[in-house]
């Protein structure tokens, strides 16, 4: 049985620039990080390998470049890797990109059953946390969102119990396998590769599939099966900042005129 991690390939965001004319990344000449959610993603799914005897998959979209992020994944210690490469994938958003995955994750599942997928909860240069529900929902896979604890699996029952991470609380949530896992950062620490294990990956294969492996319609993928697109992108401006009265020397004064300007700003109401 396969534990995949989808991984993906992201610009250092301290540089990251826009192409004006398409308005999506550009991707040429900058440096690339693996997204940081998505190395929980890949440890958890190789802890599930050691303690259940999983087959550990690594999968990316993107381009041909990607392969370096995926020989990461193989020096951590995953079986097998595999990289969705094809300029009509290029552009895509959410909806196409969770296409691509799942269409692959499906041809993985021909070799043998594929039980669990994880996922970042989402990615540093998208943050939309839309690809992992799009997967589970093309797969038909359970879904379950901000794990921060995988508290029991059983394999017999084919039922996975997690721990959510919510705003001010936790929930303890069961469901069927196969499923679909977006993770945060507590859920583990990610480990280091071994200068070994580091020589044996850049030996390793990185499986390409095209869309002629995965034979989806092209107008379902790339741009042209991206519903939705990024029509600008720009800096707000902002107006210039105020100082007003004398805080050291005249505090409930300033507090006074604070809150006159607020109420005639409509900010705060009387």
């Amino acid at each position: 049985m396969y534990v995949v991690a989808c991984i993906k390939q992201v610009p250092d965001t301290t540089q990251v620039q826009i192409d004006p004319v398409t308005n999506t990344l550009v991707r040429d000449g900058i440096p690339f990080i693996v997204n940081p959610y998505d190395t929980h993603a890949l440890e958890e799914s190789l802890r599930m390998k050691a303690r259940y005897g999983f087959k550990a998959a690594a999968l990316s979209m993107g381009p041909p470049n990607t392969e370096a992020t995926l020989r990461k994944a193989l020096a951590l210690g995953v079986d097998e890797a595999i990289l969705c490469s094809d300029r009509a994938f290029g552009g895509a958003d959410t909806l196409s990109t969770s296409n691509v995955l799942a269409a692959a994750i499906r041809k993985l599942a021909q070799e043998d059953e594929v039980g669990i997928v994880f996922c970042g909860k989402q990615t540093i240069d998208g943050d939309t946390a839309q690809v992992g529900p799009g997967i589970a929902i093309r797969l038909g896979f359970s879904q379950l969102t901000l794990v921060d604890r995988i508290e029991h699996l059983d394999f017999l029952a084919k039922k996975i119990r997690v721990r959510r991470k919510l705003e001010g609380r936790y929930e303890i949530v069961e469901a069927k396998l196969p499923a679909m896992i977006t993770v945060v950062r507590e859920l583990n620490r990610p480990r280091y590769p071994t200068v070994p294990m580091r020589l044996k990956a850049a030996k390793a294969e990185v499986k390409v599939w095209d869309n002629k492996e995965l034979q989806l319609d092209p107008n379902s993928v790339g741009l042209k099966g991206s519903p939705t697109w990024v029509s600008r992108i720009f800096s707000p401006q902002r107006a210039a900042g105020e100082i007003i009265g004398d805080g050291l020397g005249d505090p409930a004064g300033t507090a006074r005129l604070l809150l006159e300007k607020l109420v005639a700003s409509d900010m705060l109401a009387v």
